[in-house]
């Protein structure tokens, strides 16, 4: 039988790593259009982060990439790219990944690095969406798969998906409803990229199939 050829994935965490576990269910040992999907490395930038023994468990290699007194992000940038590059990925993936890298580091990726992020961009970049949206009586909130650039959780949207903010609910209750959604969309967003369906510009636009997709990313008829 023929050896397919890999496509490959860096994934970076902080934490517990429930879309890291996603990616590794859809994606990790799969065949995509004539490729094996392989997660070759996970990195932490956390020493504890328990995404670390998801890794271990699935039987990928992991390296913690400690930020904690790093001085500049510059610097911190340096050391993740120098363990990023030992793997050479076709796609880096931060999935809950909690620092924010420099523009250098950004720069050197282009067009190759994913993030989900917990809200409807552009609302709530940042931290603490969930809070956010229920102070702001927001009647949907829910989770954006995006192209990172230097700008903070600025880049182009690549797809998004909905859910509802009921009266009662606590911030906890739409973590759990989100990372519902995150869990699917962030690997088919992956797919696509991995399979030379999705890209993102010289302008710095999410193409989907040869369309430049609308602002808030994919939407089905």
């Amino acid at each position: 039988m023929a050896i397919l050829p890999i496509k490959k994935i860096v994934v970076l965490i902080s934490g517990n790593g429930t879309n890291l576990q996603a990616l590794i269910d859809k994606l990790h040992n799969k065949e995509l259009n004539n490729h094996k999907i392989e997660i070759t490395a996970v990195l932490s930038n956390t020493e504890n982060a328990y995404g670390l023994q998801r890794a271990v468990d699935a039987g990928i290699a992991n390296q913690v990439v400690l930020s904690k007194g790093v001085s500049t992000r510059e610097q911190y940038g340096t050391l993740l790219s120098t363990a990023i590059d030992k793997f050479q990925p076709d796609l880096i993936l931060m999935a809950g990944f909690m620092r924010i890298l420099s523009a250098q580091f950004v720069d050197k990726y282009q067009g190759k690095i994913l993030n989900i992020h917990p809200s409807l961009l552009p609302k709530y970049q940042g931290i603490n969406t969930h809070q956010r949206a229920i102070d702001a009586g927001d009647s949907d909130h829910g989770a954006s798969v995006h192209f990172v650039t230097a700008e903070l959780d600025s880049g182009p949207t690549v797809l998004q998906a909905n859910v509802p903010v009921f009266a009662e609910d606590s911030a906890n209750d739409l973590v759990e409803r989100v990372l519902t959604q995150e869990h699917l969309i962030y690997p088919l967003a992956a797919q696509w990229f991995l399979s030379g369906r999705l890209l993102m510009n010289v302008n710095n636009q999410a193409v989907l199939d040869g369309e430049i997709l609308p602002k808030n990313g994919y939407a089905a008829d």
